[in-house]
């Protein structure tokens, strides 16, 4: 066993065992319930533009797409951009033609224009309008054609009904070993009162909407490798990756 095969064996060790460890996953809970109060995943920005994710899940979608190497990356929700700036940023790595395709009900105008003026904005291409409406997934279906790697990236509204369809209809874009990240399934395990002004709660939100998928779609199977190696993360049970079509 060489240097490089001894320090990932020796990793992959210490991840097991950390997702055996009850005590620490009751920590890691008892921090993101904490830290969600003071709107943690809002604090932080790629390349200048709000991102709003945690930073744990950033570097775990960079490791994903370095190694899926993708030459299209679907996003459902756009919000302030800082997603398809970092998406677009890791294409750009990548080289190619690569794109990243947003989707988004409202593009606030004035969060338009800061993605458009961005250096990476060759790269972007943006959708207004419901993510399940035909009209949209007509104008993303034009832009998968001749793409041979598509990973997408599901983060719009949280509710099981509007995450079941996007799944449903944003699934068979996703080739083989790519992935579909499905955001905020982080949702079921919060207190009840956590999110009093939005239309999701547990027992209505991406994870249950993940579980009724994957029981349907068994192409698909979570990557427990990624939150295990996390632990703090948004998306618990939300890594899927494909594993056949």
């Amino acid at each position: 066993m060489d240097d490089t095969e001894e320090f990932n064996e020796r990793n992959r060790g210490f991840v097991t065992r950390m997702a055996e460890d009850k005590r620490l996953r009751e920590l890691t809970q008892e921090w993101l319930t904490a830290a969600t109060q003071y709107e943690y995943s809002y604090h932080f920005t790629w390349l200048g533009r709000p991102i709003i994710q945690f930073p744990q899940d950033i570097v775990a979608t960079q490791e994903i797409i370095w190694r899926v190497q993708p030459d299209l990356i679907i996003e459902t929700g756009i919000a302030r951009g800082g997603s398809l700036i970092f998406s677009a940023s890791m294409l750009q790595l990548l080289g190619g033609d690569g794109l990243v395709v947003g989707v988004d009900v409202d593009i606030r105008e004035h969060n338009r224009v800061e993605i458009e003026r961005h250096p990476l904005a060759q790269r972007i291409r943006m959708v207004q309008g419901s993510s399940v409406d035909e009209s949209v997934l007509r104008q993303v279906q034009s832009y998968a054609e001749g793409r041979s790697r598509v990973l997408v990236m599901l983060d719009s509204n949280h509710t099981h009904e509007h995450v079941l369809r996007e799944l449903q209809l944003y699934a068979p874009f996703v080739t083989t070993d790519s992935y579909l990240i499905v955001y905020d399934t982080i949702v079921e395990q919060m207190p009840d009162d956590m999110y009093p002004n939005r239309p999701w709660r547990r027992g209505d939100n991406p994870l249950t909407a993940v579980r009724e998928f994957l029981a349907q779609n068994p192409d698909f199977e979570v990557d427990r490798e990624v939150e295990n190696k996390l632990l703090i993360t948004v998306a618990p049970g939300g890594y899927l990756r494909r594993t056949k079509r």
